[in-house]
């Protein structure tokens, strides 16, 4: 066990002010600043190097049941971070321990040492454990792997696959012998970077229709797996073009998380009845028993540069909220992360 001195007594932080409706805005955050309570035993001080912004948490600016409880008002928020241990009163953490957690937007945190793990930073930089080499890259590989029951030969078709999980889907399924692999982004220079990743092709969705896009994309092949990340008009199309015995996984939906209305699409659900397709929803939380797994395929991986990441990366707290709307808007390519 070790301690530091001189350890700081209060901690910035962002609050959530009020709950968005619709896109998110500046007024719905606020940065305050709380004293840090007395060290105790079991306890780490944790100063945060990187912390995650994802789109989940939108979600949970929400104040409506789900699957994660809301975030509270004029509370803290929550979620991914990296940090150094500055001091420590538990075994197994020592000062200089490079630990992932759960209490980002904020400086520093103390936590129980049990709810942190402590990052390989010899294998990768301490960010790569937030995005490749963390909760985004099991994301993509058992998603893909576990829920989606991805195999050799398969033709892939990922939306959002400019981000972070779906830049790390595609170059999985490469890795792991797909016969084709499509990606959606928003941009030109998205596009082109998918395809410096390796992805056989890939289509920017404000181009046209989605569906003649994909369809061009795939060919007379079709497609086998769908990892969805968009929902709407992406998730429509690919139940267009899926071939029977089809397979979506169905991480995330962003297309609608600032909607205010329900959306209609899919409107060609019935497809799935005919095709015998299989749409499953699912959590990363409930993938962790492949964790270690996950994590020897993607060390291997990185190690040979068959799979890249990308990060945008945002300098200061105070920038989280903005860094987080950018987001929601598509801004980012790879993980887009906050540096403190």
């Amino acid at each position: 066990m070790s301690v530091t001195t001189a350890l700081p007594s209060s901690s910035r932080e962002i609050r959530l002010a009020s709950r968005p409706v619709g896109r998110p805005g500046p007024e719905n955050f606020r940065l305050a600043e709380s004293p840090l309570p007395e060290l105790q035993d079991g306890q780490i001080l944790v100063r945060n190097l990187y912390i995650s912004v994802d789109p989940y948490m939108r979600g949970r600016m929400n104040d409506v049941k789900s699957y994660s409880a809301p975030f509270a008002l004029d509370a803290a928020l929550d979620g991914g971070a990296i940090g150094e241990v500055i001091a420590s009163r538990a075994e197994g953490r020592k000062v200089g321990d490079a630990v992932v957690h759960q209490l980002g937007w904020r400086e520093f945190a103390v936590l129980e040492a049990d709810a942190t793990s402590v990052a390989r930073t010899d294998l990768a930089p301490a960010s790569a454990f937030l995005g490749a080499l963390g909760m985004t890259g099991l994301t993509a590989y058992a998603g893909l792997l576990k829920v989606a029951e991805f195999k050799p030969g398969d033709a892939v078709f990922v939306s959002g696959a400019a981000g972070a999980v779906g830049s790390l889907v595609g170059q999985i399924a490469k890795a792991m012998g797909a016969s084709r692999v499509i990606g959606s982004a928003g941009t030109a220079e998205k596009v082109a970077r998918l395809l410096e990743l390796g992805f056989d092709a890939a289509f920017n969705y404000n181009d046209g229709p989605v569906r003649e896009q994909l369809v061009q994309a795939a060919g007379p092949a079709g497609i086998d797996v769908y990892f969805d990340n968009v929902g709407g008009d992406q998730l429509e199309a690919a139940l267009a073009v899926l071939n029977v015995g089809g397979r979506v996984a169905m991480c995330g939906a962003i297309a609608q998380y600032n909607s205010t209305e329900p959306t209609p699409a899919p409107r060609n659900l019935a497809l799935a009845i005919g095709k015998q397709l299989t749409l499953r929803g699912f959590l990363v939380s409930g993938q962790r028993q492949h964790s270690a797994e996950f994590f020897g395929k993607m060390s291997a991986w990185l190690a040979e540069g068959s799979v890249r990441y990308d990060e945008t990366v945002v300098d200061g707290l105070e920038n989280a909220p903005q860094a987080f709307m950018d987001l929601l808007d598509g801004a980012n390519t790879g993980k887009m992360l906050v540096r403190l």
